[in-house]
């Protein structure tokens, strides 16, 4: 089991309910769906509650990697001695090899010296004077032929020993390869070994991490403003307002915005789309960060920072459709989550959208789609203005969710809110804990 697999199912769970994309199409407009803390996964889906390993089975998880890797390290170990053991003179196929070794260079010496005996005698035949008796010539003949017998025999030693050499050397490095293969597989066990207890070491430490699930509830709550239409090319501004609904400070929240263009009406939309396509980029600015700041893989969130009880802080978003985007619809949406220094948390338990028309390059918005004024955000007590941290508060009303503008109807929702997924939209938010004691 992962960890990071079955929070991934449980951020798509909630990050790619239709409740976004829900709004956006008026005749669904009285269906939506309760938050998306209540929503199951899809049939299709692994549910995370039931899969989520406890901390004592990841302990054991770990436990039972290290048991396998210190068995994998023992057999490797064993395994490359056996291999250098060959190579010792006690061991019997090296014994074997030497001894055979031995009996070869003699059996090679004897016949080398045969082989000069042998060509000695023939000589003395080929020598013999003229005068030479019958006796000398029938002497110097039987030693040619007893040379030549000499010599057979030792060349037949030879041929032996070389044979059983052979064999010797052969069963050894037979024996070598046979090791060195043992040797490798225990390498690639052990390999195989590490990276599990890795695994499972990581898996641990995630867990430990992140401790248990942030609780959704309403302490933070989300809204929205902004223009009923954005003109490709040209920057529009939006406001998010972050609540403080509690009866508590909040030592540290978080909020988090994207944008998206609807997929077109007849746009195919399947598991190959490319939905970082749609994503629109948002910058954001507040009342004690003034310059716009834009989102990150790294950065992916709005840190408000301490927010006292009934405080609201005022974010203003600004996104810009790619120039040469076609006339459609697009989709902003926040949420945002917290966590206190006494290691409590929780996830807003509402996802804000709001919904534009997207119109293309040099069109201009209908005098019905002005745009709804941004409130500038003022400083009150409360909100962060008694931390360093990033933050703020306003008493200006924030209006909630605008009025859809309307959506393509054949929209495929559930593909369509996967998209949500690929724009990084506080990835892990649902499922996640921040270590807040530690940055207290």
């Amino acid at each position: 089991m992962k960890i990071r697999r079955i929070l991934a199912t449980a951020v798509a769970a909630a990050v790619t309910t239709p409740v976004v994309f829900l709004s956006a199409a008026p005749a669904f407009a009285d269906t939506k769906p309760s938050p998306s803390s209540t929503q199951k996964p899809a049939t299709t889906q692994d549910d995370p509650d039931e899969d989520m390993p406890s901390l004592e089975e990841l302990r054991a998880a770990v436990a039972l990697a290290q048991k396998e890797y210190d068995e994998a390290v023992l057999d490797l170990a064993k395994a490359e001695d056996d291999l250098k053991a060959l190579d010792k003179a006690d061991n019997p196929l090296k014994a074997a090899v030497t001894d055979a070794q031995k009996a070869a260079d003699e059996a090679a010496a004897k016949k080398t010296a045969a082989d000069e005996a042998l060509a000695k005698a023939e000589k003395a035949v080929t020598e013999l004077p003229a005068d030479a008796t019958d006796e000398q010539k029938k002497a110097a003949a039987d030693a040619v032929t007893a040379a030549k017998t000499a010599a057979d025999e030792a060349a037949a030693v030879k041929t032996a020993a070389d044979e059983k050499l052979k064999k010797a050397t052969a069963d050894l490095a037979a024996a070598k390869a046979a090791a060195d293969r043992v040797v490798k597989l225990a390498e690639k066990v052990k390999k195989t070994a590490a990276e599990k207890l890795d695994a499972a070491k990581e898996e641990l430490a995630f867990f430990e991490e992140i401790g248990e699930e942030c609780e959704v509830d309403s302490a933070v709550k989300i809204a929205l403003s902004g223009p009923k239409s954005v003109t490709a090319g040209e920057p529009a501004v939006f406001s998010l307002r972050v609540t403080n609904t509690s009866d508590q400070t909040l030592d540290s929240v978080h909020a988090f915005a994207n944008a998206l263009r609807l997929p077109a009406p007849g746009e195919e939309i399947d598991e190959e789309t490319d939905f970082a396509k749609h994503v629109i980029p948002i910058e954001w600015s507040s009342d004690d960060v003034l310059e716009w700041t834009e989102f990150t893989e790294k950065f992916d969130s709005i840190e408000v920072g301490k927010l006292a009880k009934g405080a609201s802080y005022d974010v203003k978003l600004r996104l810009t459709v790619d120039a040469e985007a076609a006339a459609g619809k697009g989709v902003i949406f926040g949420y945002s989550e917290y966590e206190n220094n006494d290691g409590s948390c929780g996830v807003g338990e509402d996802y804000k959208d709001l919904n534009f028309d997207i119109l293309a390059k040099g069109d201009k918005p209908k005098p019905t789609e002005t745009a709804t004024p941004t409130p500038a955000p003022t400083v009150t007590t409360g909100g962060n203005t008694q931390t360093t941290q990033q933050g703020g508060s306003s008493n200006t009303p924030v209006n909630g969710t605008l009025a859809a503008t309307g959506a393509n109807d054949t929209l495929p929702l559930g593909l369509a809110a996967a998209g949500a997924v690929a724009l990084g939209a506080g990835a892990l938010v649902v499922a996640r804990r921040r270590k807040a004691g530690a940055q207290a």
